[in-house]
């Protein structure tokens, strides 16, 4: 998600390496689409762009760099940057790396106020705008030349995905491009065998989670490691109990309602989970659901393609994707994200740039990019039956009723916020301290909420 990134961790280095590999594997789908065999197809493709009021050409010849991680995203979407070319005329160079590398070096190329890459992926949106790497677009959205309103159709839009972008002075400054939330796996086999239902609380999926934990298999497995890469599931106990990350400009993970959401987290963990558990990242967490080595899991609901996709899963067609728990009296609220892509302040050719967002995450685009199971931010490409079938109709419905629970405000709270890395990174840190035992959950948030407000005051 948002926080999806990677570090080594013991539990399963050459697993990472496979996991990379079926990234891309991910787009092999997509080229016979991108080549469009019939005729037909491809003119009716071509007039679902032409019939937008846009000058397409007027930035023919210039030449564009994409960057971004190697993501669903970045592999769906490659193969049909020759059609936008031909569309416009516009050239894409594209650069993208793993994600740790390419999260790594990107805030010290922008600092450089270095003019390419033109477009990129990004996710500390924040960081972005204060430093002024990011150009603001709503300028670029009111240009008639460049946006057709009644073509692009933002009401097509995920509900949060309309939101997600806005500054609070109601500028936006980023395209949301994938749409995620954190949801609950379980193996449907082991669930059978344990003859409990589907959890729908948090007490009860730690009964669940203890019930099906074997000698070959833990009972849950989420991510512990002691960084902000690490947050995600963490943050949807958090925000689920009635707490925040952030408010009133202060980290505000040690109230009482945060640190009961950690003890829960910790307790989890610490009696039905996997050995190692303190350096398990996403990775490690969908491997082990792949390979049968956990009951349950909860992550990204982008996990979806992979656990459906019997090439890599061992629990293909048995797995239940269900709604996030919630705390008895309160209702579930999952974290949500949406990758984003910015145009560099610094670009020489920001109308190109636009236009390659506006194509790409526009109706034709995503939902023929959805077709191969990506997660866009379009209504129509969540509802169509070619997505269904790719992300499993089931995964599909749990992950909308996720978005639709979740809290953007809250979200946004801590992912835009300036210091949202050392805020991230002291929040993962107290959780494994709790998490492994080495600290009480009060005594491990209580200081990392003090680390990260000496952050904040800088």
């Amino acid at each position: 998600m948002a926080a999806d990134r990677q570090l080594p961790g013991n539990p399963g280095a050459a697993s990472r390496r496979s996991f990379v590999k079926g990234l891309g594997a991910a787009g092999a789908v997509l080229p016979a689409l991108a080549m469009l065999p019939r005729r037909s197809f491809a003119q009716d493709v071509a007039a679902s762009y032409t019939s937008a009021a846009i000058d397409w050409k007027q930035a023919a010849g210039q030449t564009i760099t994409l960057a971004g991680a190697v993501h669903p995203w970045s592999n769906a979407i490659t193969p049909l940057l020759p059609e936008f070319t031909k569309l416009t005329g516009i050239n894409v160079a594209t650069d993208f790396r793993l994600e740790t590398t390419y999260l790594g070096a990107l805030p010290i190329h922008l600092n450089r106020r270095d003019s390419t890459p033109d477009v990129f992926m990004f996710t500390t949106y924040g960081q972005g705008i204060s430093n002024g790497w990011v150009e603001p677009l709503n300028a670029y959205y009111s240009d008639k030349s460049l946006t057709d309103p009644a073509w692009y159709d933002e009401t097509d839009l995920l509900k949060t995905a309309r939101a997600f972008p806005l500054w609070k002075d109601g500028e936006r400054y980023a395209v949301p491009i994938t749409s995620e939330a954190v949801t609950l796996f379980i193996n449907g086999g082991a669930l059978a065998a344990s003859n409990l239902p589907v959890p729908k609380t948090f007490d009860e999926l730690l009964v669940t989670a203890k019930a099906m934990k074997t000698n070959e298999m833990s009972g849950i497995a989420m991510r512990a490691q002691a960084g902000g890469n690490s947050s995600v599931p963490a943050m949807s106990f958090l925000f689920s109990y009635g707490a925040d990350m952030v408010k009133d400009n202060r980290a505000a993970f040690a109230s009482p309602e945060a640190i009961a959401a950690i003890e829960m987290y910790a307790q989890l963990l610490s009696q039905a989970g996997p050995a190692g558990i303190g350096s398990y990242e996403w990775y490690h967490v969908l491997d082990d659901f792949l390979q049968a080595k956990t009951a349950i899991a909860i992550d990204s609901s982008n996990f979806a393609t992979d656990i459906s996709n019997p090439a890599k899963s061992s629990v293909a067609g048995q797995a239940v994707f269900a709604a996030f728990p919630y705390l008895a009296g309160r209702t579930s609220v999952p974290f949500m994200s949406h990758w984003q892509a910015c145009i560099n302040s610094r670009s020489r050719n920001k109308r190109a740039g636009f236009l390659l967002l506006l194509w790409a995450t526009s109706r034709p685009t995503s939902l023929r990019t959805a077709a191969a199971g990506l997660a866009t931010t379009r209504l129509s490409a969540w509802s169509s039956d070619d997505f269904k079938k790719a992300f499993g109709a089931q995964a599909a419905e749990a992950a909308l009723t996720n978005l639709q629970n979740a809290d953007v405000d809250r979200a946004k709270a801590i992912l835009f916020h300036p210091q949202s890395r050392p805020i991230l990174d002291t929040f993962m840190i107290g959780v494994n301290e709790a998490v492994s035992g080495a600290k009480p959950a009060k005594i491990a948030m209580t200081k990392a909420a003090e680390q990260a407000n000496a952050a904040i005051r800088g």
